[in-house]
């Protein structure tokens, strides 16, 4: 179909056919197609089909998150952590998605972690401003966008584990007109922060002691214990670890600083958390989705199965092979699941071991399955770890009763400096 006009349409009609269409695309009027837009629906990447539709007509791979588990997993953990008279800071790397932020916070979180200034940047576009980042800043061009955060969010608040990134921050500060409110990151591992003991507790006094900065307390997250297997040994290692953490909060509070902040933690220590002293809040971030990681850790009880919260996020997936015996080939592999170890788990089909070494394919070994799958079948997938996957896809697909309800946009998918 030609854009161009007619030799009878004149040059006005041509300009006013133009303007009345979105994104400067003309389609004849007296041509029977596309509208602007359908056109434009048309040229949009990934536009993700409709609320209403069955899940299993989705186009695949496929992101999906059972609602009423994912509801039901958000309720727990808050009624959880008021037992424990903790509170929630959810961190956004696992789902990246405003409006699943905006969830957390109805649901009663005190506020939302960001791993990066450009993830909170796109949070706080969409209306996120209760946002704590938990990895410092240290080029300047991050620190002045950070800055100019804090001046759209009274609520924005930032890690900081280094001297002169602290005097760079208060000079940062006192350029874009605000004092930044600040919190140590105190390392537990090896991974990021300051050692606890007496070069955080200076960090501390230098931030206090800075004129455009506001201490506001410490964090101590223990990336190492989330994934510790069996609950006795992860309980015993987790309060362990966090020991000279604790004496670092408890001289800070005896030098006079602010201490109202002491977070850290994750979903696989949200119920050992509150038997730190000081404690405040616990940054849980898997348990709304879970994944393959987190079921082989074990829960309180001593079931070898974690099932403290329910697996909510499935990527689905196609058979696209079926010629070979006890095997399958689907169009999930590592570029729709990132991970490859632990394998992903196959939905109600226990037996079967799923392999995603391949950028583009899947592959499904067996010796039983629980029905014959034909080319074209589909098969719902849980994912190794969920961060990642769902940082290769731009919608969610909100699914209730085999249908979809809502599509969500990954609201800061790529957001990764």
């Amino acid at each position: 179909m030609s854009l161009r006009p007619s030799s009878s349409a004149s040059r006005r009609s041509f300009l006013a056919a133009g303007a009345a269409t979105a994104a400067h695309v003309w389609v004849p009027r007296s041509v029977k197609g596309y509208n602007a837009e359908e056109v434009i629906a048309r040229l949009a990447p990934s536009s993700p089909m409709g609320v209403g539709v069955s899940k299993w007509e989705l186009d695949t791979p496929a992101l999906c998150v059972d609602l009423d588990r994912f509801e039901a997993n958000i309720a727990k953990m808050q009624a959880a952590l008021k037992r424990n008279q903790l509170d929630s800071r959810p961190h956004a790397k696992t789902h990246k998605c405003a409006p699943i932020a905006k969830l957390q916070l109805a649901a009663g979180a005190i506020g939302i972690c960001a791993a990066k200034v450009s993830e909170a940047e796109a949070l706080m576009e969409q209306g996120i401003d209760k946002i704590c980042m938990t990895t410092s800043n240290l080029a300047p061009s991050k620190i002045r966008r950070a800055m100019q955060l804090r001046r759209k969010s009274k609520d924005f608040i930032q890690a900081v584990d280094y001297e002169p990134n602290a005097r760079d921050l208060s000079e940062a500060a006192k350029a874009a007109g605000v004092v930044a409110d600040v919190v140590i990151d105190v390392a537990v591992g090896t991974r990021s922060g300051i050692p606890a003991g007496d070069g955080a507790l200076a960090l501390a006094k230098l931030v206090d002691s800075l004129p455009n900065l506001k201490l506001r307390g410490l964090l101590s997250y223990d990336g190492g214990a989330q994934h510790i297997t069996g609950f006795a040994t992860r309980k015993e290692r987790t309060l362990k670890n966090i020991e000279e953490n604790v004496r670092t909060f408890e001289a800070m509070k005896k030098a006079g600083l602010n201490t109202e902040i002491f977070s850290g933690g994750g979903t696989g220590t949200y119920n050992i958390q509150h038997l730190v002293p000081g404690f405040t809040d616990v940054q849980v971030g898997s348990y709304i989705f879970m994944d393959m990681q987190y079921l082989a850790i074990g829960g309180e009880d001593g079931d070898p199965v974690y099932r403290d919260f329910a697996s909510s996020l499935t990527v689905m997936a196609t058979v696209v092979n079926n010629r070979f015996p006890g095997r399958l080939t689907t169009d999930a592999g590592a570029k729709a699941l990132t991970l490859n170890l632990p394998h992903a788990g196959v939905s109600g089909e226990p037996g079967m071991d799923y392999n995603a070494g391949s950028d583009e394919f899947g592959t499904i070994t067996f010796t039983e399955a629980k029905k014959s799958y034909q080319m074209g079948d589909r098969l719902e997938l849980i994912a190794p770890h969920c961060d990642p996957v769902v940082n290769e896809y731009d919608h969610i697909y909100g699914i209730r009763k085999d249908r979809v309800e809502v599509v969500w946009p990954v609201t800061a998918r790529g957001h990764s400096q």
